[in-house]
Parts: C-alpha cells; structure tokens; sequence
C-alpha cells in the first residue's frame, strides 16, 4: 500500500513528529510506502511530491519545529477547481490514501476531498487548539510554553520599572493560549476573544494594584480580542484572500488607553510567530506522535473521512464533520476561573 502526507496551514512546532510517526508506522508495521507533498495543497495539486523513507533523516526530524515538507495555503476556490487534477496526481503516483496534517481550514479540505472520493484521514494541528472534537491539537503546549515563559520574565522588568506590561499572543478567534498562559504566567488581567472587554475594568484592577503597594501589572492579550461595544474606539482590522482578518494591534491599542486614563507607565510586547517556531515541547511530540500512529493505522485499514482525536488519555477516530463544523471556544466556566485572579 502506498500513503500519502501533506502540511497545510500555518507551520506548528509537532509537525515532523507526525511525518516520522506515519513514515515509521507504515514501513515497521506494513511495509507501506509514504510520498510526501510539498507547501501543502499547492504540491498536491502541482505534483510536487518526494518519498519519504524510514531511515536516519526521518528518525531525526523528531526533534525539529516546522515542517520539513513545507506548508502553505490554497485558496477554497482553486481547491475546489483542481479536484480531477488532484484525483489524477495521486493516482499516478499510486497513492491508496492521504493524510492531511493542518487546522481547521486544512481539514476542511480534507473533508470535501472524501466526499469527493478521495480515501482521506485528518490529523489536527493547530497552535490555536481550536479545533473540534479533539482535547488538544499539538503545538498548543509549545506556543503556551513560550508564552508563559516570556510572562515570567516580564514579571522582573515591569516590577523593576513600576510598570504595566502587555503581553499579545497568538488568538485570532479564541483565547486558549491567553487562558493557560495568562494563568500559568500569573498575569493581573487576561483578554480573550470569546469576551468583550471593558478598558475601563482593566484600567481598575491595575490601579487596585497600585494602591494596594503593587507597582506593576501584567496583561496577556490575544490578538483577536475585541471592546464592548461603545466603551473604546477601535477599528477592525480587514481580511485577506482566505479570509482572515488582519489586526491592528489590539494590544498596543490597550495599552494607549491605560496610559491615557491612569497615567501609569505601560508598554506593549508582541511574540507573535515566536510562539509557533522552534523545538517542540516533550508533551507537542508525544500527541503528535500518538496522531501520526494512528492515522498511518486508519489509513492502512482503509478509513476515510476520518480523523484521528485525543479523547481523555486516548487517541480515537471521529469523523472529519465533527472536527470541523464549529471552532472550540473557550467555555465562560474556564474564563471565570481566570477571573477569580484578575487584580
């Protein structure tokens, strides 16, 4: 049987775990071949494709972040438009079946295409961990990791200065990095995406803080975090080609507004694609690793339209329409636990 492999999307530290998992599970197990395509959809549809053999260079890329296929986005509508072309590529390579390793856009696609009658298993992978039906997508521990690590040393410099200090991350919908590592990190005030904030309120607990003998404040923002409506100006960034908003740096833009009200000291630190680079952690390789297994098992048995999910301590088989028909929000319950430290 011969198997192939694509990343999509945004690079996420865990990705080479999966490529390994797959090449290592369909050659140890099998005996199956595995193709790799390059920059994502784009090589599928291109036929920009290279073997992938269970040797050193595979057991290596373990320890790597990125992608060593490469990754990149297709527009939905060209996608869509190169179905035969893409029925045709695999065919001519002798390809039984794909795994597609990307978030919820990528396996978006991968659903259209088994319905399409392209055998297809999905592996979620996202920073965001906003995908559906699955506990956690891996490089979300990595870029919380980063995330908490840069909050802790801000901690000494803001205290140092007597400053506020904004920390923006990654988020653009949902604010599960902002919630574990705003809460991990110890930040005084965290801003999610899933709840309109109050300038005003922030602005309140750091002068709590203030008073209270505490002479510094740290905020965790996600980059998609938005005001009530009417509290504070703010425009709303637009979207590019494949639908995704462009920000305008909400977290600088908070910033501004405390400094004007309160007139403490306040600076801003955008991480930005640091969080989605480098070694992945220990808990990002093993999940990835447990994905590549058992999508390789899933593909080898013949499955499709499937995709493979940490459910509790195990990996399951869920179908790719429930891992894609909503985004996994932060639940209020988890916000309000976070609130209880706010100040």
């Amino acid at each position: 049987m011969r198997l192939a492999t694509l990343t999509s999307g945004g690079d996420c530290p865990g990705l080479n775990a999966v490529i390994r998992a797959i090449v290592r599970t369909a050659s140890n197990e099998f005996g199956d071949t595995v193709v790799g395509y390059e920059d994502g959809w784009v090589g599928l549809m291109e036929d920009r494709r290279r073997d992938l053999y269970d040797d050193a260079t595979i057991d290596r890329i373990l320890l790597r972040g990125g992608t060593i296929l490469g990754t990149g986005r297709l527009h939905p509508d060209k996608f869509k438009a190169g179905l035969e072309t893409i029925k045709s590529n695999l065919e001519d390579s002798g390809v039984d079946a794909l795994i597609a390793i990307g978030g919820e856009g990528t396996l978006k696609g991968a659903k259209w295409l088994a319905d399409n009658g392209v055998p297809v298993i999905g592996v979620p992978k996202t920073i965001d961990n906003d995908v559906n039906a699955t506990d956690y997508t891996f490089g979300f521990d990595t870029a919380v990791s980063v995330a908490t690590d840069a909050i802790d040393r801000l901690h000494t410099t803001a205290e140092s200065h007597n400053r506020i200090l904004i920390v923006e991350v990654m988020g653009r919908h949902v604010g599960w990095i902002a919630l574990h590592a705003g809460m991990a990190g110890g930040a005084h005030y965290t801003v999610i995406p899933e709840v309109p904030f109050d300038v005003a309120d922030i602005c309140k607990a750091m002068e709590r803080r203030f008073q209270m003998g505490e002479k510094y404040g740290i905020i965790c923002v996600a980059e998609g975090a938005l005001p009530k409506e009417g509290t504070m100006n703010f425009g709303e960034g637009e979207e590019d080609e494949f639908g995704h908003k462009t920000f305008n740096g909400i977290g600088q833009v908070i910033g501004d507004e405390i400094k004007t009200r309160t007139g403490y000291d306040v600076r801003t630190t955008v991480l930005g694609h640091i969080q989605r680079g480098g070694t992945p952690t220990a808990y990002d390789r093993v999940l990835a690793t447990r994905y590549g297994v058992s999508a390789a098992r899933a593909a080898h048995e013949g499955l499709s339209n499937k995709c493979v999910a940490l459910r509790g301590e195990d990996i399951k088989l869920v179908d790719l329409a429930d891992a894609v028909d909503e985004l996994k929000t932060v639940p209020i319950h988890r916000y309000e636990n976070a609130q209880a430290l706010f100040g």
